[in-house]
């Protein structure tokens, strides 16, 4: 059977709907401001390894997008982990938290950071203190 084209220009026959060795046809990415609700949003100061933190539950009405979100934020959760398990870019991920912050859904925090070690001379008081009860 011949591949022809429709009048639209896709093509027609057996090859239209997967590829020649029975894949399925690659999807096209949707828009990101069809995910996001914006075409161009500004952005919070975040990066890959921002804490992100469900502040309440999903309101009615919410986007897919925003419940998954809440979901998976019951504990924190960086923005890395998020746009994976959301299979999301980066970049959406950002302008979808900015909104989510701008409305009060979810908190962004500061990763937490490795102090420096204590004083030796302070941990060794302590531990003859203890030694000492």
């Amino acid at each position: 059977m011949a591949v022809g084209r429709s009048p639209h220009g896709a093509p027609e026959g057996p090859q239209a709907h997967g590829t020649p060795d029975g894949q399925p046809p690659p999807r096209n990415p949707e828009r990101l401001y069809a995910v996001t609700g914006t075409a161009d949003g500004g952005r919070a100061e975040l990066d890959l390894v921002t804490l992100i933190v469900a502040r309440r539950t999903p309101p009615p009405g919410a986007s897919p997008e925003h419940t998954a979100v809440l979901d998976l934020c019951a504990a924190p959760l960086s923005l890395a982990e998020l746009s994976a398990y959301l299979t999301l870019p980066f970049s959406a991920m950002t302008v979808l938290i900015t909104e989510m912050i701008t409305a009060e859904l979810v908190q962004a925090r500061a990763p937490a950071t490795r102090r420096t070690a204590p004083d030796r001379s302070l941990l060794e008081a302590v531990m003859h203190g203890l030694q000492k009860l």
